[in-house]
């Protein structure tokens, strides 16, 4: 059998595994590192939990021993489609590189560019990042690849997958052609093949296991059932769920429930908080510091069921999950192989639990025609009953059906309170000031009585008035019944006609203007030219002799 002492690796590495009690390499890590150690691409390909971090650390520390690293010129540079698994690849790092004096740095999203372009500028031996913060400081002008000796895509799929082909294929081009590359995968989808054929120079390909198979250690069961409603889907999901973790009892220490979406995290781990467990959500929209926060109290025991989106179903080594829960089948096969690889690592007995409803057949079809075998069927958990069971609220805790009404409605009052504050019609006593309607008389109508006004005379306004006081205008009232009735008015052209042939220009109130013309508008303004002897008697220029 194969130990690492035969893989000639450096003494200083050896002494750094032997510390942390491996001594005999898994079947990718014994194929890969002698790839690695002579300088070859590889191209692995192993299913999740077997080891392939340690494939690529392991030679590359040995391989970087020599040498010294330059400000902003990486020696070596890994790739991780996501910050949790950057941020484990650097622990893996950091415990066997501890007796080197190498040096790393992580680029990931939620941690400052000023801590990160320190690092950078010391210069250090290995680089860790994700694709878009990387990219990020090369933009800034903080970041030179040239110097580029070792490359590693870990987890190339999903890489892949999430749309970072654009970036590794831009990245690859702002490397050295001389690099070595290592591409790391569970599984290797045939689009991917052009992207390995293009940058990889004669690979190793190593191929453990076969593609997208699921560890024999894994207890499968897929849970289906009929939903009451089509409505109730998800909430009776939620129900089976709390079901199958009381049966499993103290057998589940800790779980994964994975969830397809963000939105369904949050709900799912909310409505298990509710129900008196100890569960926490993580996906990509969460802080990082909250994210890494969660996973170490779920690592060191203090979290006991985590909610997560398929951010945390590749490659994150959490080798005791006693059970992975589906709480959605997953759309795509391939992440089923990597969600139920959570569990049963390291030869470890596992348990996965698939719930399924009749809308999830395609996708069931589509992962049992990719892992070459059928999902064993369970049986719904004993004593459920999915119409008493289907609320997110514990059973002590649910009210009747006026109690949907605290949410309230559009209006912002609630329709269960306004059911409760009105009394039932025929429990409503009369009001004492009010007579019954026989009783009362009927309501006298009111005429308008228009009186015609005789037609007002046409004055004649010499010249302009000053304006009346505030007191000693007419009310809108009058006014409104003066101008009542076309017939009491004479025309705009009959007024037009009576004032054109007169000189002055004073008349009657220009109609919009209120009850006042200004005294400007009413005036003339004649302009006095001089004669043309006045004028050449004036003009300086015609002078005497005198």
């Amino acid at each position: 059998m194969t130990k690492f002492s035969d893989l000639a690796l450096d003494p200083r590495v050896l002494q750094a595994i032997a510390e942390a009690g491996y001594e005999t390499p898994t079947p990718i890590q014994a194929q890969a590192i002698p790839h690695a150690l002579q300088g070859r691409d590889v191209l692995g390909i192993a299913q999740t939990g077997t080891g392939k971090t340690a494939s690529f650390t392991l030679p590359m520390i040995t391989l970087l021993g020599q040498g010294r690293a330059r400000a902003r010129m990486p020696r070596s540079l890994v790739l991780a489609p996501t910050r949790e698994l950057a941020a484990q690849v650097a622990e893996n790092f950091d415990i066997y590189a501890k007796h080197t004096k190498l040096t790393k740095a992580l680029l990931i999203g939620g941690v400052s560019f000023g801590e990160q372009d320190k690092l950078i500028d010391r210069g250090v031996d290995v680089l860790i990042a994700t694709p878009g913060r990387l990219l990020d400081h090369f933009e800034r002008g903080k970041l030179l690849l040239t110097g580029v000796q070792i490359m590693v895509v870990d987890e190339a799929d999903r890489m892949l997958d999430m749309g970072f082909i654009p970036d590794i294929e831009r990245i690859f081009q702002l490397t050295p052609f001389t690099r070595q590359t290592l591409f790391f995968s569970a599984t290797m989808a045939p689009e991917i093949e052009r992207i390995t054929n293009t940058f990889l120079s004669n690979p190793a390909k190593i191929e453990v296991a076969r593609q997208s198979t699921t560890s024999a250690t894994i207890e499968q069961k897929l849970i289906q059932f009929q939903p009451t409603r089509k409505d109730r889907s998800f909430t009776e999901k939620r129900a089976v769920l709390r079901a199958l973790i009381r049966a499993e009892g103290e057998s589940c220490t800790n779980a994964i429930i994975f969830c397809n979406r963000k939105m369904d995290v949050d709900v799912v781990a909310k409505s298990l908080k509710s129900h008196g467990f100890n569960a926490a959500p993580i996906h990509g929209d969460l802080e990082q510091s909250q994210r890494m926060r969660t996973l170490d109290e779920f690592r060191d025991g203090t979290l006991h069921l985590l909610v997560a989106s398929d951010v945390a179903a590749r490659g994150l080594d959490i080798p005791a999950v006693s059970h992975v829960f589906n709480f959605d089948v997953p759309s795509h096969p391939e992440d089923y192989v990597h969600r139920i690889g959570r569990t049963g690592r390291a030869g470890r007995q596992g348990k996965a639990f698939t719930i399924a409803v009749p809308s999830d057949d395609k996708y069931l079809s589509f992962i049992e025609s990719l892992v070459k075998q059928s999902i064993p069927r369970g049986d719904l958990p004993e004593g459920l009953d999915l119409a008493a069971e289907g609320s997110d609220r514990p059973r002590e805790d649910r009210g009747g059906r006026g109690d949907r009404g605290e949410r309230g409605d559009r209006g912002g009052r609630s329709r269960g309170g306004r059911d409760r504050d009105r009394a039932p019609r025929e429990d409503r006593a009369p009001r004492e000031d009010r007579a019954p309607r026989e009783d009362r008389a009927p309501r006298e109508r009111r005429e308008e009585v228009v009186v015609e006004a005789a037609p007002e005379p046409v004055v004649v306004v010499e010249a302009p008035q000053p304006s009346p006081r505030r007191e000693e205008r007419p009310r809108r009232d009058d006014r409104r019944e003066d101008r009542r009735g076309d017939d009491r008015r004479e025309s705009r052209d009959d007024r037009r006609d009576r004032y054109r042939d007169r000189d002055d220009r004073s008349g009657p109130p220009v109609v919009g203007m209120g009850d006042h013309v200004p005294d400007f508008i009413l005036r003339s303004f004649k302009i006095a030219t001089p004669s043309t002897d006045e004028a050449e008697d004036d003009n300086p220029a015609n002078g005497t002799d005198g």
